[in-house]
């Protein structure tokens, strides 16, 4: 079996990763012609029933599962993205004939949730919007659902195709075997690192003028003074929906800090609470929406900033857990998890997880942070930093020691190094054997026609 014919599926993985929505230009209507030059701009590359693929939708997935590919494998071609988009199709397609649905509530969801990450981009001005797609706020979160609804739509199915499916101890080691050595995926040096995070305790004296200041702002919206929306994009301390007037779009329940949701839930539509601490600040919440399980608010957040002896107070914590670290009274993820304020990394016993394969094993590359990566670059194996303070994007200073736990050198694939990769890879070998069944089926039921510019790649064929 070659490593080729082992990652073929895995594109389809990838792909499925590509096309959350993340550009709107890409699901505009097709335009066979440039009206001034009369070049092509666009055309449909495949038909599945009622579904069209574009050429642009191949170009840009294309582009991106390049840039997407997991370290140690080779790339899709053009071919495998080709026929991972025309799979995604015959999934929509199959899910209509199977009454396979998504509800209207969670594609208002992930619809709002985009059009507020899009209005961000540029700045929450509507005008903007206007000139760049050619089209009104309003119509573009509109011609936003359809596309999400369509990848909710596989991302359901695919979970249908493949439910229940596991991957023992034995099938990764069979999986393994079977890969001719010279074939194998090298890997580069990866690392394990761990953090222990404080955020500084903010004096009660800062946090009660806070509350006073988020009282004052809904004393001159409720007497007509001023509105909440002008208020948000003045004062409000939360980037992301200051400058939509505060609105943070529709969330499911548990998706919002516990504090938030509770005191949303509790108001009437148009009702304004009072301020209400979560881990970002304090917040004075509006209600304006629910719909079913969801619901949509608008906030003004205002952060309490530690002074300098609150941020040392935070120091000397994580120094005596440091000492006790070293001095083996209590053990790293131990302490991680127990006392570390960083939930992303503290469930995980203090390490970070690349988020592709859940792994606490990173490369170096997968360090974004430039301190971090930095940072582990002087440290030796097995020590732990001194206190460090670091900046928060969303809660402001805090502080951190490391633990530089292990470093693996470059290599080639093995059971022991590399047990989780194979296990993953594994059971995505598993799952094309589950997909590959279904599709021979699958695409008896639909009507599919494709380009002769891509007969070449022998889309959907028996393999």
């Amino acid at each position: 079996m070659s490593l080729e014919y082992m990652n073929k599926w895995k594109y389809l993985l990838i792909i499925l990763l590509v096309l959350q929505i993340t550009s709107v230009k890409a699901q505009e209507n097709v335009q066979n012609n440039n009206p001034t030059t009369g070049q092509v701009l666009d055309k449909i590359v495949a038909k599945v029933n009622n579904y069209i693929l574009l050429e642009s939708d191949v170009q840009k997935a294309y582009l991106e599962a390049i840039a997407q590919s997991q370290q140690g494998f080779e790339v899709p071609t053009r071919c495998d993205v080709f026929e991972s988009l025309l799979i995604n199709k015959l999934m929509v397609a199959k899910a209509e004939l199977d009454s396979v649905m998504v509800s209207d509530a969670e594609v208002m969801l992930q619809a709002d949730q985009r059009f507020n990450m899009i209005m961000a981009q540029f700045g929450g001005d509507e005008s903007i919007i206007a000139e760049v797609y050619g089209k009104t706020a309003d119509q573009l979160k509109a011609e936003i659902e359809e596309p999400i609804r369509e990848q909710l739509i596989i991302n359901k199915m695919q979970a249908k195709i493949t439910e229940g499916l596991a991957v023992s101890p034995a099938e990764v080691r069979k999986f393994f075997n079977s890969i001719p050595r010279d074939s194998l995926p090298f890997f580069s040096a990866e690392v394990v690192v761990g953090q222990i995070v404080k955020k500084p305790e903010v004096n009660p004296t800062v946090k009660k003028e806070i509350e006073n200041r988020l009282k004052g702002y809904k004393q001159s919206i409720l007497d007509g003074s001023a509105d909440f929306q002008t208020l948000a994009r003045q004062y409000s301390e939360d980037p992301g929906s200051a400058m939509m007037g505060g609105e943070l779009g529709f969330f499911r329940r548990g998706e919002l800090a516990p504090e938030y949701e509770a005191t949303s839930l509790g108001l009437k539509p148009g009702e304004i609470s009072d301020p209400v601490e979560t881990m970002f600040g304090f917040h004075m919440i509006q209600l304006l929406e629910r719909r079913g399980n969801t619901y949509n608010t608008r906030h003004i957040l205002l952060r309490p900033m530690p002074s300098e002896e609150d941020i040392r107070k935070a120091e000397r914590y994580v120094d005596s857990l440091r000492t006790q670290i070293l001095e083996k009274k209590i053990d790293f993820s131990k302490a991680a998890k127990e006392y570390s304020d960083d939930r992303s990394t503290s469930d995980n016993g203090g390490f970070f997880v690349d988020p592709q394969n859940g792994s606490n094993r990173l490369t170096l590359r997968t360090l974004e942070d430039p301190v971090l990566y930095f940072t582990i670059d002087t440290m030796k194996v097995g020590s732990i930093t001194a206190p460090m303070r670091f900046e928060d994007e969303r809660e402001g200073t805090k502080v951190r020691i490391l633990y530089y736990k292990q470093r693996f050198p470059a290599h080639r694939a093995n059971m022991d190094d590399d047990y989780e990769k194979l296990k993953a890879a594994a059971r995505r070998k598993k799952e094309e054997g589950i997909l590959s069944r279904w599709f021979l089926t699958a695409k008896e039921d639909v009507f599919i026609d494709i380009d002769p510019a891509y007969d070449r790649c022998e889309a959907l064929k028996d393999k």
